[in-house]
């Protein structure tokens, strides 16, 4: 029942009269009921399993949840973290599940990919950028035509990671 970017089938259990009873890593309660759910090397009841972001109830809403920085993600959570495809926006490469990444625009980046076009400065958490036609600049490098208002910015924001959209 997790993705880690990769597919993974989901595995329910039946609790039989005489197995061991299994305790869950949501509430840490004994798992009873009828069926249960196995997900990140643990067991959970249906109720417990919930997305981070919007505390839907796996279970439910489908047959996979994400794992990334310690979130457990529904899947419309997961694109909206951390984008569709996996790739970083500006480098195409694959992000691995465990890799930070910053956002701009619905795009994705590798935290070494999120520079200003201009200087090639790495942009970080807490700095201004603007992000214009698809392009980043830092608050230094913005076109001129920006300051002086001719045209606006799609995003002019501090930076954002991952781990402060919930």
């Amino acid at each position: 029942m997790v993705n880690n970017g990769n597919s993974q089938t989901p595995t329910a259990g039946v609790s039989r009269a005489g197995l061991a009873w299994k305790m869950c890593a949501g509430c840490g309660g004994k798992i009873a009921d009828r069926f249960l759910l196995y997900a990140m090397d643990s067991y959970w009841h249906s109720r417990c399993l919930k997305c981070s972001c919007c505390q839907a109830q796996l279970g439910e809403i489908g047959t996979s949840c994400y794992t990334k920085s310690g979130m457990i993600l529904c899947r419309n959570d997961y694109i909206r973290l951390f984008g569709n495809s996996g790739a970083c926006s500006a480098c195409g490469q694959s992000i691995p599940a465990s890799e930070l990444v910053m956002r701009a625009q619905g795009n994705v980046y590798h935290l070494k990919c999120f520079t200003c076009a201009t200087c090639r400065n790495r942009l970080v958490p807490g700095d201004r950028f603007h992000y214009i036609n698809g392009t980043l600049f830092c608050e230094h490098d913005r076109p001129t035509s920006l300051i002086n208002g001719h045209l606006n910015p799609l995003q002019s924001n501090p930076l954002l990671s991952d781990q402060k959209v919930c």
